[in-house]
């Protein structure tokens, strides 16, 4: 799951990097309301967490802003603005859920989840795909009742494959989940990753889309 991090505290963004990375999301980070819209308009994110208090712009107005031009990207606010009268504002503006600083890793991971998963329209964590059964939370993969051990960047392929089951990614739009939109990577990065995938489970799991991209086919 592919998550914009909007943070100006490099030490707290770096504690929510690394601690989001453990839990198989991948992350970038933007310190300044600027350079979120930048990142915004460059890449396709699952959920943005939005710290309120940044350098060039309240967090608030960067999200009513979003808003009011249609940007349905789920929001988790992150702040130390701990009044009631914040939180129900920050509710009101648009925000999908509101985790005070400071704050618990183990519960912004869950919070996360459940904000995809209500964005996906799921009740329950566990998604069902033919003979496939993943545990988004814990990041456990079957295959027809027995488990199947993905790498790191396989997961995350399989993950995002999943949250978008009728959409046709991109390339980039893949590469970008896996690895963040800024990262540099080989040209081939995301193909190796399809293969492995096919190869574990079924060769129908990634559906190629000619001169478009890749979407989610069936498990074998």
């Amino acid at each position: 799951m592919h998550i914009l991090l909007i943070e100006d505290d490099a030490l707290v963004a770096s504690g929510i990097v690394a601690g989001l990375g453990l839990h198989g999301f991948t992350v970038d980070h933007m310190d300044s309301a600027r350079r979120a819209e930048a990142a915004l308009a460059a890449s396709q994110f699952d959920a943005c967490v939005l710290d309120l208090g940044l350098p060039d712009e309240d967090g608030m107005r960067l999200l009513v802003r979003w808003r009011e031009r249609g940007e349905t990207l789920p929001v988790l606010v992150l702040t130390a603005r701990d009044a009631v009268a914040h939180r129900v504002k920050g509710l009101q503006a648009g925000a999908d859920d509101y985790l005070l600083k400071p704050f618990d890793l183990d519960e912004l991971v869950a919070r996360l989840h459940a904000l995809l998963r209500r964005s996906a329209g799921r009740s329950a964590d566990r998604i069902e795909h033919g003979p496939l059964t993943f545990e988004p939370a814990t990041g456990e993969v079957w295959l027809r009742g027995r488990p199947v051990e993905l790498a790191r960047r396989e997961l995350a392929l399989l993950r995002t494959l999943l949250q978008h089951p009728r959409q046709i990614l991109s390339a980039d739009q893949l590469r970008d989940s896996l690895y963040g939109f800024a990262q540099e990577v080989e040209s081939n990065a995301v193909n190796v990753h399809i293969h492995h995938l096919r190869r574990k489970l079924g060769a129908d799991i990634v559906q190629t889309v000619r001169g478009q991209g890749y979407r989610l086919g069936s498990a074998g």
